[in-house]
């Protein structure tokens, strides 16, 4: 997903059998380059990042740390800002006869108040061009992914538990649409929010939802001078959905608000001053 304008750029559907590390391979090949991307520590893995950036041009990743890395540490680049070396075991150098049996990576540490200390692992090894306070930062953006999805689930979907199609190839050709449907909805918000030189995620995608649903309903019979009337209507429309700018803070910690999950219930704040 293109963080900030929450565009799809690519998707991989599987049957149960087939895990995330195994979804995922095809859509290396669909990042381009002069990009960044931005992912989950489940998704560290040498081989595939190694190659996401050698066989690329400026095709960088930032992910976290696990706990369990090592890694040799060659040149303090600035506070909590290290380069660093890292040796693939043998097993992953098979799978990967092109790696190399060293290179270098960049470590950057910080701690948020309130928050335990964390380390972010990138390939931007450059501390002047991709200040780590900056990069640090970026990591944080990631959350725009499960916003789009809870845009997709929730208000698209309307929190339904599965889809209709019961047979795999109706399943395929429904997720497709889906994709096509949210991404032409956020390309028109994009357009938008480029109008007013606002960035993509100040436009309410529910009530844009809303609103370019109710035109096409209206529009399925009109005549093509009415149809024309009715989009200058909804680009005029949808400059009315600007939101607030997000807040640069948390309020509150987060928490599991309904019990959908394996986590345990956690009530939060008002909760316990109650």
């Amino acid at each position: 997903m293109a963080l900030r304008a929450h565009t799809l750029a690519g998707l991989s559907v599987g049957g149960i059998d087939k895990g995330e590390m195994t979804l995922v391979e095809p859509l290396w090949k669909k990042i381009p380059d002069q990009s960044l991307t931005i992912m989950d520590r489940g998704f560290l893995a040498w081989g595939p990042l190694y190659r996401l950036h050698a066989e690329g041009t400026e095709r960088h990743w930032l992910v976290r740390a696990k706990s369990n890395l090592n890694w040799r540490e060659l040149k303090t680049l600035g506070p909590g800002d290290s380069l660093v070396e890292i040796r693939p075991s043998a097993q992953v150098r098979r799978k990967y006869p092109d790696m190399p049996k060293a290179f270098e990576v960049r470590v950057i540490s910080y701690q948020i108040k309130g928050y335990r200390p964390q380390k972010l692992i990138t390939s931007m090894l450059d501390p002047v061009k991709y200040p780590a306070s900056e990069m640090a930062a970026l990591y944080h953006e990631r959350w725009e992914l499960e916003l789009g999805y809870d845009e997709i689930k929730t208000h698209m979907l309307e929190r339904e538990e599965a889809l209709r199609s019961r047979k795999p190839a109706g399943v395929l050709q429904e997720v497709a649409g889906i994709g096509i449907a949210y991404n032409l909805v956020r390309v028109e918000m994009e357009r938008v929010a480029q109008q007013l030189n606002l960035e993509p995620t100040r436009i309410s995608f529910r009530h844009a939802l809303v609103l370019i649903r109710n035109v096409c309903l209206a529009t399925w019979t009109a005549s093509a001078g009415m149809v024309l009337r009715r989009l200058g209507n909804l680009d005029a429309d949808l400059r009315l959905l600007v939101l607030p700018e997000r807040r640069s803070e948390r309020r509150y910690p987060r928490h599991v608000k309904l019990k959908m999950s394996n986590y345990a219930r956690n009530p939060g704040k008002s909760a316990l001053a109650a």
